[in-house]
Order: structure tokens, then sequence, then C-alpha cells
């Protein structure tokens, strides 16, 4: 990793501002690149619990061995609120919704009836992924015979809200009252309730949108197998000002994160790209293809990437 941190100084060093005429003939989020000064954190900015560069399903499972039911945070951000979330057969959670911003998920192993407002119960299993469009109160209920395991993500920050005919949770600080809530949400062409990922991939399926809006992307990225991972010169890219994390949903993953490495995950493991922390994500050679949930925010609006000026290969 000594070539990325020497890097780093020089590549940004690099990024000298070229104002071009074609600048102000553009419009809207789809004008042309151009090279800029980017601001980059020295030192890097930190890993705070419960973020790390990666959790590892086996050790959230054996931390919480013998248990039925838990829930282990694992990823924080100004946007999203990472859990990986165990119930046990039987168990239901109460119904809830959070008024503008969606919870999205997969499910590890298990089955696990998920019940939405205005759409046809769902009975997920290993693999599938959910989504609950905002102002859509959902429930959950273990249906099968062993503890439904699930990584879920909230808005980061916001207290839900519930139907009329539920009893809210209390919340210290906060008080419930009764309001008319003037809309409610809905799917479109790309988001839907749920999306059997088995299914998908076995029908030829590939990199796609699943939860999708103004605030929230959680974006399937599906690459083929690699030999060998691409030169520590590569870099990829980092945003400013925001998190990019994954959940691997197939194979394994290896993101070089500056200031970390490599770091490697397999199926089930949460991996974290700090904000301003260059990343690069590939399949782990020799272990076929791969498939990762990246989460970041702000997509559709045209989420800008910082990368290389020089464009090695592999990048």
């Amino acid at each position: 990793m000594k070539s990325l941190a020497i890097g780093l100084a020089g590549g940004l060093a690099g990024l000298a501002l070229a104002a071009t005429g074609a600048l102000a003939q553009a419009g809207g989020d789809n004008g042309p690149s151009r090279i800029v000064w980017a601001a980059h954190k020295v030192p890097e900015s930190p890993y705070t619990a419960p973020n790390r560069p990666v959790w590892h399903i086996a050790d959230i499972l054996k931390a919480h061995k013998g248990q039925a039911s838990w829930d282990q945070p694992v990823l924080l951000t100004r946007d999203f609120d990472g859990h990986y979330v165990s119930m046990a057969p039987g168990e239901k959670t109460k119904c809830l919704f959070y008024a503008d911003d969606r919870v999205f998920g997969w499910i590890y192993s298990g089955q696990v009836k998920i019940t939405i407002d205005g759409q046809q119960p769902i009975t997920a299993t290993k693999g599938y992924l959910f989504d609950v469009a905002p102002r859509l109160s959902f429930c959950l209920e273990n249906t099968g015979t062993e503890p439904v395991v699930f990584y879920r993500s909230t808005p980061a920050g916001q207290v839900p809200s519930y139907p009329e005919n539920e009893t809210p949770t209390p919340v210290k600080g906060w008080v419930y009252e009764k309001a008319r809530m003037t809309s409610t949400g809905g799917y479109d062409g790309v988001n839907q309730p749920s999306l059997d990922f088995n299914a998908y991939i076995a029908g030829g399926g590939k990199s796609r949108d699943f939860a999708f809006d103004g605030h929230t992307s959680a974006h399937i990225i599906r690459a083929g197998a690699l030999k060998q991972l691409p030169p520590d010169t590569s870099w990829g890219h980092f945003h400013e000002n925001m998190v990019e994390a994954w959940v691997v949903i197939e194979g394994g993953l290896s993101v070089l994160v500056s200031g970390e490495g490599v770091v490697s995950g397999e199926l089930g493991d949460v991996i974290q790209a700090n904000n301003e922390r260059w990343h690069r994500a590939t399949c782990t050679p020799n272990t076929g293809a791969c498939t990762r949930l990246a989460m970041t925010p702000r997509n559709k609006e045209g989420q800008v990437h910082y990368v290389q000026t020089d464009a090695p290969a592999g990048n």
C-alpha cells in the first residue's frame, strides 16, 4: 500500500483546475468532466464505531452464538443506519414507517414474511432483497423454523412513525401525536418491494438499481471472475463528504481502501470505504463472479466520482 500512500499526495497535487468554454454551455448534472482540486482529509477520515473497514458475518454470528434474537449495528453514516438482525422463529415486529426515506435490506439466512402497505405479503428467503418505500408501513415476522438473519438499512438519525392502529414504541425525548399525513409512498419502474436475487442471476440478471431515489441508492453491481488484482497504483475513485459501503451478496469481494490496503469479504460481509478515501472494488481473484449491494446517497442526481488524472490500467 506504500505506492498508494505516496501517490495520494502527488495525485491530488496534479489535479489542476481547467476552466473551459464548454462549461458555460453545459447545464444540469451531465456537463463535461474536468480537472479540479478535490479536498482530501489528512490524515484519512477515521472509522468510528460501529463503522470499520469490514464486518465479517462469521464474526457477528460467533459473537451472538446461542442467541436467536439479536441486533448488531455495523454501519452508521450521515445517511444510513445499517444493522444485522436475527429474529427467532415466530417473532414479529411492530408495523412502522419512515416519513421521507426508504428501508432496504437483504436476507442472509432463514425465512421472513414481510408485509408492506398496499402490497401482497412477501415470504423472503436466503438471497432476497427488499425495499420499503417511504411512508409505507412494514412489519416482519419469522415464519420459518430457524432464526432469520438479515441486513437492514434505515435512514440515519430518524425516529419512525406508526400507522394509527399500532402502539408506538416510546423514544426518550420524543412524544407521539396523532396527525394527518399528506401523502403515501409507492413504487415505480426501478423500485419494487422485493427481488429474489438467486432467481435473478439464474435468469442472467446484470447490474441494476434496486432501491433508488433522490436520497437512497442501493445498487446491485455484478462483476466477472478475476485472475489477479489490478496494481496498487490503480486507486479507483473517492467521494467527497459521503461513505460508500457494500454488502457482499455473491462470491468474494476485494476492495483497495486508502490507508487500509486490500480489504476482502465473503458472502454476507459488509465492507466500508469512509468518506474521501480512495477505493477500488473487484471480485476476489480466483473465486468466480461476485455481486455487491453498493450503498451511497444522492446517486440519482449525478453523484460525483473523483478519479485519477492518469487513468492507470485496471482503474
